[in-house]
Parts: structure tokens; C-alpha cells; sequence
């Protein structure tokens, strides 16, 4: 298990081709807690965020995602947790579509997306809206889903017929009729908002889903380490970056 304390823009310490699975959740474009981000600004005196941001915030991540692909082995997949943001700027309330976008940059350098899971944070939120009451027609649909997409580098994984590490990580039929539904209703992790964590259940679906024991998972935003902490139960290799030292 290996944390690089830097950013993942340029993630020299992993070869070509090295990785067999990739998930993480970044920072958002559009959020308002990432304006001073250095990712985001790169030592920019004036942080008051435009419109024009989104597409100078993606432009960034765009730096990582070319090193995620020049790292994942043929057929390797990309689990990216991402939602989109809502935002009012020059008193024009918007929402950014972060995952569409996203998925145009990642089809665009080569990968192939796959169907992505709908991952239902919050089960019961009946009067929670923005708008005027009950006055059509500026009210705003409540934000209770964020993305995981799911892409993969180039065609499908190729495997010796009957291969014994493949066959060792077998889940169940019960787990594939949950685990391989579109929506998935798991609750946010606790104090989510502050450490922007997701919940451990995530990547240990995600885990057991696409990789085989004893592969490599790397996540390029590490945080607080929950996808570290999966593979040490589900016996995967890890690589993780974090900017933040006193994260794990």
C-alpha cells in the first residue's frame, strides 16, 4: 500500500500500463468549497468564480485523467465518482453538468464509457426543493444523485481460459443482482461535506466488480483513504496521491 504525497497531474512513480483499476471521486468543478483549491486556481490572486470556470476547472482534471489512462493496463477501468453543481453566479442559478462533460473529455482521449451507476445518496427528502412554493414554473429539481461512470481503456481485459486469480475473486449471484443494478441507494459517508469522503460500501462494490485479487487499485485523490482501506480487506495492491499530508 503506497501514498504519494503530491498531486496526480504527473504520477511519475507508476509505469505504463501498470494499473489494473482506477477509482476516485475529485474534487467537483463548480463547488464552492474547491475555489481556492491550487488544483483549480494554480496561484491565482482573484478566486472569484465565473462561469467561465468550468471549462478552465475541467481543463485541469483533463491532466489526470491523460495520466490515468497512460497508466491503466488494456481494458483496465475507470470508476469515477463525480456530480454536478449547482450554483448561483451574476444571480443566474445553473446547474454545471460535471459528469457529461467529463464523459465527453474521457471519450474523446480514447476511453470507452461504459453504462454508469446512479448512486442515490439521499432516500427521503420529500419537501426539499428550491423555487416559489407551489407556483409553477421556477421551482428546481432536488439534487439527491451524483454519478460513478464507468470507462474503460480500450476493449475488454483478456484472460487465460480458467485463470486461477480470476477465479479466486468470484463474487456471488446475490451480490451481481445488487452490485450490477443502474441505481444504487447507499447513504453518504459521515461528515461527507467537510472531508468529502465517500462511503467505504462504493469502492468496496467497485472493488470485487472489476479487479482481480492481488491487482493494483490506484486512486489519484486518496483523501481520506476508504479505497486504501478496502483493498487492504479485499487483497488488492494500492497506489494513492493525496496533496494533504495529514490525510492517510
Amino acid at each position: 500500500m503506497i501514498i504519494h504525497h503530491k498531486s496526480s497531474e504527473k504520477m511519475d512513480e507508476v509505469d505504463n500500463e501498470f494499473v489494473h483499476l482506477i477509482i476516485t471521486s475529485p474534487p467537483y468543478p463548480m463547488i464552492q468549497k474547491w475555489d481556492e483549491l491550487e488544483l483549480f486556481c494554480h496561484g491565482r490572486e482573484d478566486v472569484v468564480i465565473g462561469k467561465e470556470d468550468f471549462w478552465i476547472q475541467h481543463d485541469r482534471l483533463l491532466r489526470i485523467w491523460a495520466e490515468c489512462k497512460r497508466v491503466l493496463v488494456p481494458g483496465g477501468l475507470l470508476c469515477l465518482n463525480i456530480g454536478d453543481a449547482t450554483r448561483t453566479i451574476d444571480g443566474e442559478f445553473c446547474c454545471y453538468p460535471n459528469y457529461a462533460y467529463v464523459t465527453i473529455q474521457l471519450f474523446k482521449m480514447g476511453f470507452t464509457p461504459l453504462v454508469p451507476i446512479i448512486w442515490r445518496k439521499i432516500s427521503n427528502r420529500p419537501n426539499a426543493f428550491l423555487g416559489s412554493g407551489m407556483l409553477p414554473p421556477n421551482g428546481y429539481i432536488a439534487q439527491d444523485c451524483e454519478y460513478i461512470g464507468i470507462y474503460r481503456n480500450g476493449g475488454k481485459r483478456v484472460f487465460t481460459p480458467h485463470d486461477p486469480q480470476r477465479y479466486a475473486s468470484e463474487f456471488t449471484k446475490e451480490q451481481r443482482d445488487v452490485w450490477f443494478q443502474q441505481v444504487w441507494n447507499i447513504p453518504g459517508a459521515a461528515g461527507a461535506k467537510k472531508t468529502s469522503a465517500f462511503p467505504e460500501e462504493i469502492p468496496y462494490r467497485l472493488v470485487q466488480m472489476f479487479s482481480c485479487i492481488d491487482e493494483v487499485v490506484l486512486d489519484p485523490f486518496s483523501g481520506t483513504g476508504t479505497t486504501k482501506t478496502v483493498c487492504e480487506i479485499l487483497e488488492r495492491e494500492f497506489i494513492g496521491y493525496e496533496v494533504e499530508e495529514n490525510n492517510p
